[in-house]
């Protein structure tokens, strides 16, 4: 079973919106996806959709067996903010003495907070997603600028060490490349297994389009291919 987290920087979209990513990895991964909402900003800021998501994996660890999943065999999973909060999610539950998941896959997650990076300046004003978009969330998000050195936030100075393995994707035409990137090089430096696959030649949100884009088909199965070996018996 895998809890999904979707995107959409913490303020705008629901599951339904990354519907497609969430089913993709259903079929690839033949798992149940448990996708869920969470409290968004601004009219919920920081740290309330952090503490869903925990409140949510929490649920599932107790629950699983009521909806035809094994407790014993849980991943977690998101996309851009969702992303992030799989990771996030995964440092709560060791902290919080739950059982941990087989596996963490996040793709083209949140994991810094400087928009100074070298990804969010090559792709200052890229599309779906560019620099003043995610400046644009985030001052939506905080409640000030102290929440920004949050190791919620700023997940590559958190305490990564004894996190399961951990999948990265990324595209190649996205201001959270370098994100991805410096996650990669922390967990690594935490002694956490990791895996990162960057996409050329796409953008941002590109994992949710496989019904068009080879690249997204192909990204879909390598996530998908994780997570099952992660989950097998």
């Amino acid at each position: 079973m895998i809890l999904y987290f979707h995107g959409g920087g913490w303020v705008i979209a629901d599951k339904e919106v990354y519907d497609a990513g969430a089913r993709g990895l259903a079929a690839e991964s033949n798992a149940i996806v448990v996708s869920v909402d969470y409290r968004q900003a601004p009219e919920h800021k920081f740290p309330a959709a952090w503490d869903d998501a925990l409140a949510a994996y929490r649920w599932l660890t107790k629950n699983a067996s009521f909806i035809g999943g094994d407790p014993a065999r849980l991943a977690l999973a998101g996309e851009s903010a969702g992303g992030n909060l799989a990771v996030a999610t995964a440092i709560a539950a060791r902290d919080a003495g739950l059982a941990a998941p087989r596996h963490v896959l996040a793709v083209y997650p949140v994991a810094q907070t400087s928009l100074n990076t070298e990804s969010y300046l090559e792709n200052a004003i890229a599309k779906p997603l560019n620099r003043a978009m995610v400046q644009w969330f985030v001052e939506h998000l905080i409640r000030s600028e102290a929440d920004l050195k949050d190791t919620r936030l700023q997940l590559i100075e958190a305490d990564l060490a004894g996190l399961p393995p951990v999948t990265i994707i990324n595209a190649r035409l996205d201001p959270l490349r370098s994100d991805g990137a410096k996650l990669e090089d922390a967990l690594r430096d935490a002694g956490v297994p990791v895996e990162r696959r960057d996409y050329e030649g796409v953008p941002h949100e590109f994992f949710g389009a496989a019904a068009v884009l080879h690249k997204a088909k192909q990204a879909q199965a390598y996530a998908g291919q994780r997570l099952s070996a992660a989950l097998a018996a």
